[in-house]
């Protein structure tokens, strides 16, 4: 029987400008064999089959498969896809202009267990015009798949090769920051790495974490 495989979705929304509307998913499943791939796409439904895995190296091959009504309606002729060793990236255009975003993906509103929030590329809806809604030059990263890869990013492999970050050193012993602290460190990068593929309110629940700093030393020492 085949096997779901998990897919990502976030949105924009516009009521002026059809590419700004759009949907954006993911169906994030390596090694698909692109001849088993059936990827049909109309106006109103999507669906997805293929076979997955790669035994001459070991991993196991699977079939998948899914389909869904879509909560309205979408233009296939205008919607694009991208096929990786990681995942099958797409960009569906949505028919109905309109400031307001879908309230889910799915026309029925029932609990899919492999359809998931793409946390990296959703931003809120009053939040649109920021630089973070930005996707089309980047629509087919899914997730980020770990940063790995990321241009000018040099895999994250310990910070080395970020543009305007020079002297770190791989951030080894902290050498070379000139005695920039941690916290000027993280302002200097807007916010930190958890700025990567946030959620909406993983700020302010970080700001909550940490109110009053840590008690007086004596405080905290037992006593004899």
């Amino acid at each position: 029987m085949p096997l779901h495989p998990e897919v990502l979705w976030a949105q924009r929304s516009s009521e002026s400008d059809e590419k700004k509307n759009v949907l954006y998913l993911t169906v994030n499943l390596p090694d698909i064999q692109p001849d088993t791939l059936k990827y049909n796409l109309s106006a109103t439904t999507l669906s997805f089959a293929a076979r997955a895995g790669n035994a001459s190296k070991g991993i196991e091959e699977k079939d998948y498969e899914f389909s869904i009504d879509l909560f309205e309606e979408v233009v296939p002729e205008e919607s694009s896809q991208s096929l990786t060793s990681r995942h099958l990236a797409l960009r569906l255009r949505k028919k109905e202009l309109k400031a307001e975003y879908w309230p889910r993906l799915t026309k029925e509103k029932v609990r899919n267990a492999f359809i998931k929030t793409d946390f990296s590329k959703w931003v809120d809806e009053d939040e649109q015009d920021g630089e973070k809604a930005v996707l089309d030059d980047d629509f087919d990263m899914g997730g980020m798949g770990g940063m790995g890869g990321m241009p000018g990013m040099g895999g994250m492999g310990g910070m080395g090769g970020m543009p305007g970050m020079p002297g770190m050193g791989g951030m080894g012993g902290m050498g070379g920051m000139g005695g920039m602290d941690l916290e000027s460190m993280m302002k200097s990068m807007g916010g930190g790495a958890g700025d990567f593929g946030a959620g909406p309110s993983g700020a302010e629940e970080e700001d909550d974490s940490d109110d009053d700093g840590p008690p007086p030393l004596e405080e905290a020492e037992p006593k004899a």
